[in-house]
């Protein structure tokens, strides 16, 4: 049985649009004829997001895909580094086997960091001969972010010898290198390729546009990412049509209430709003993906899987149908993937904390806090005068200084805490065991007691994000490793809206403050944040005794 849509053909490395019938018939595009006569909608292939961690999406994978189709996504370049820090090659292997049982095209590297500093404490830890296994598998595409960058820059023979698997097998490096710049940009993009090649080729952490154009000149191709935390369209989407066949979109960091408003397509539709061709635009969410990562997904020619979707037009992508290797898999704003049973594999080993664990005796006058800037991942350094109430330091929420924790989830072990500002809470605390990249639990509040609550909420549900506001605790449990939930994922996104409102009812002025508060304990990403082992200095890349 075929299907025959009858729309503008969207012919992107042609740049043409004509009126066609496109045939579909054994998952394959069968014909493609120009027609004469009216036709409605445009047909294009699929939309790829280049780099996610669909782990963050709060979701397992096969309840990521039902959300992502309504959008036209057909593939996830997908880098499994937050379950691997949690259960190691198992939870790599977990999500491969989930991910399988839906029609959808997942595409899974192998973490190059697990964990990803020496200075926290993670689940599990991935060697040079653990990537090595994993990079053997042909469901492993690539070697994910390779975040080490000061491994990198020193030669380190484990970070190296991973770098090597993946040239050894064929499979592509993505970088993680934010900052970086000159010289040093230079090295980590040549480490381990052969002569006058790139090792490392791609980077989703260019925050401005001069960063981006200084890896573009040393070879690197360059992503533009736009999640629920880190926004950097607008510092780097001016540069997409000087660089069409270098440049990729991707949300890297995605909550499920964002994924169930748009994906992809919304950051085609803001680019073509913003003056630049669309054919520079479909060839950076469609074409370049499938091509930099060699990926089996459809390009919308005679022969290739029926990877593809119908949009209204070329201006708002407004998604009508989505076909994943001729399957119909979302109409008109519905899914038509089923839900698959799924398994809770976890690793949670703490015991219920003490008020008095968060306490701070007072040393001195001044204390150097953590400054959360809102749609960055990138913190500042804010030394600012204590405030002390008899012989402690303690939060002070009118002049927007909060106290940030650090537990350890795996094990037994003091509670490492910290100062934090532009949180914006009046009252109350937030915390998730959601807390890259080791994801031990990370909270932020207005006093010890809120702050204990809301650890106690997540550890009670082994996993979850929780918001405590004196005798109100509430919680949305994440009993797959910690950090994902096997429930609808329509359901799960309505409660993690609940969960924002709440934080934003306490004062939270952040866009996304479960989100924010998850990358305060990101150490590879500069200047000064947290760990379950104290404050982290990202630039001397040391702990602060």
């Amino acid at each position: 049985m075929s299907t025959i849509l009858r729309a503008h053909y969207v012919d992107i490395p042609g740049r043409r649009t004509f009126p066609a019938e496109v045939t579909i018939a054994d998952g394959h595009v069968a014909a493609i004829r120009e027609v004469s006569g009216p036709v409605d909608g445009h047909v294009l292939p699929g939309f790829v997001d280049a780099h996610v961690h669909v782990e963050s999406s709060m979701l397992v994978p096969s309840e990521f895909a039902r959300l992502a189709v309504l959008h036209g996504t057909v593939a996830t370049v997908s880098d499994p580094h937050e379950i691997a820090n949690v259960l190691g090659e198992e939870g790599v292997a977990y999500m491969i086997a989930n991910g399988r049982q839906v029609p959808f095209h997942f595409f899974f590297g192998a973490p190059s960091c697990v964990p990803a500093t020496v200075f926290e404490t993670a689940g599990a830890a991935l060697d040079a001969a653990a990537v090595g296994r994993l990079l053997e598998k042909p469901e492993v595409r690539y070697l994910s972010e390779v975040m080490d960058f000061p491994g990198v820059l020193n030669g380190d023979p484990e970070v190296m010898a991973k770098i090597a698997h993946a040239h050894r097998l064929g499979k592509p490096v993505d970088g993680h290198a934010p900052g970086l710049r000159g010289e040093d940009a230079r090295r980590y993009i040549a480490a381990g390729g052969p002569a006058g090649q790139v090792g490392i080729s791609t980077d989703h952490e260019c925050f401005t546009a001069e960063e981006a154009l200084d890896k573009l000149r040393h070879g690197m191709k360059v992503l533009i990412r736009e999640g629920s935390a880190a926004k950097n369209f607008d510092a780097l989407i001016d540069l997409l049509p000087h660089h069409p066949d270098r440049m990729m979109f991707c949300s890297d960091d995605k909550h499920p209430d964002g994924l169930v408003l748009g994906h992809i397509n919304t950051l085609c539709a803001r680019a073509v709003a913003r003056g630049i061709d669309v054919f520079h635009v479909l060839q950076a969410a469609c074409l370049n993906p499938v091509d930099h990562y060699a990926l089996p997904v459809g390009r919308l020619r005679v022969g290739d899987p029926a990877d593809l979707v119908l949009v209204d037009d070329l201006e708002h992508f407004r998604v009508r149908r989505t076909y994943i290797q001729g399957r119909l898999v979302a109409e008109n704003g519905r899914s038509l993937i089923p839900r698959v049973p799924a398994t809770r594999p976890n690793r949670f080993q703490c015991s219920a904390k003490r008020v008095e664990e968060f306490a701070v005796k007072a040393t001195g006058t001044e204390i150097l806090a953590i400054e959360a800037l809102d749609g960055q991942l990138i913190t500042r350094k804010h030394p600012l005068p204590a405030t002390v109430a008899g012989d402690r330091f303690v939060p002070d929420p009118t002049r927007d200084l909060l106290k940030i924790a650090v537990v350890n989830r795996y094990a037994d072990a003091p509670v490492a805490v910290g100062w934090i500002v532009n949180f914006g809470l009046r009252r109350g605390a937030i915390a998730g065991s959601v807390a890259h990249d080791s994801h031990n639990i990370v909270v932020v509040g207005a006093t010890d007691a809120d702050l204990c609550a809301a650890v106690n909420a997540v550890i009670a549900a082994r996993g979850g994000i929780s918001v405590a506001d004196g005798a109100s605790v509430d919680v949305l449990p994440l009993p797959v490793a910690g950090i994902m939930s096997d429930g609808d994922a329509y359901a799960v996104a309505e409660d993690y809206a609940r969960m924002d409102a709440r934080a934003k009812a306490l004062g939270s002025t952040l866009s996304a403050p479960f989100m924010t508060l998850s990358f305060m304990a990101l150490l590879v990403i500069p200047h000064l944040k947290m760990s379950d082992k104290g404050l982290f200095d990202g630039d001397g890349f040391r702990l602060m005794r």
